[in-house]
């Protein structure tokens, strides 16, 4: 089972606080546990303002591994999961649709970013195969030729902080349930 550092708000915070699995971040995504700071987050029309609300206000994990701290250096282990984040998407439905359907890659866990505006996807991968960095590449290359997808380059950094929102539709893949 894939476990990822969890870590308590606001962003300076570096020291995990729970070592998460994929149906642990479900629960908390669909929970009403950042319900009141979405809804806030939502509502701050100013870009400057909204980055720094975030930073202060969210609780975030690690995707793709286990960190003693939020360092590259501090990785205990590897996940075997990649985060791809999609900013200012005009059609969240459509590549939502397209993401789930993906016949290359088996979705794990997909839900809308704070902003409302964006897409977090998880999938797994194989680190026997290549590197975090070759299949944030080879994922990002493909998605782009097919599907014209661009995905937020700060995927490759394997110690990524990713927030969580709340999305009531967020999708977990049933087997990790």
């Amino acid at each position: 089972m894939a476990r990822f550092s969890f870590f308590s708000r606001p962003i300076t915070n570096i020291r995990p606080c729970a070592n998460f699995a994929l149906s642990d971040a479900y629960k908390y995504i669909t929970g009403d546990f950042a319900l009141e700071s979405t809804s806030k987050l939502r509502s701050i029309a100013d870009i400057k303002i909204a980055r720094t609300f975030k930073a202060a206000n969210f609780d975030y994990v690690t995707f793709s591994g286990l960190f003693s701290k939020r360092n590259e250096k501090a990785q205990i282990s590897h996940s075997g999961l990649l985060c791809l984040d999609f900013d200012h998407l005009e059609n969240l439905d459509k590549v939502r649709w397209l993401l789930l359907n993906d016949e290359y890659f088996e979705t794990q866990l997909l839900f809308t970013s704070p902003s409302g505006h964006g897409l977090k996807w998880v999938i797994e991968i194989d680190l026997s195969k290549a590197s975090h960095l070759d299949y944030f590449n080879g994922v990002s290359n493909y998605l782009k030729q097919t599907y014209n997808l661009t995905a937020d380059p700060s995927g490759k950094d394997i110690c990524r902080a990713c927030f969580l929102p709340y999305d009531p539709n967020c999708y977990i893949n049933p087997k990790k349930l």
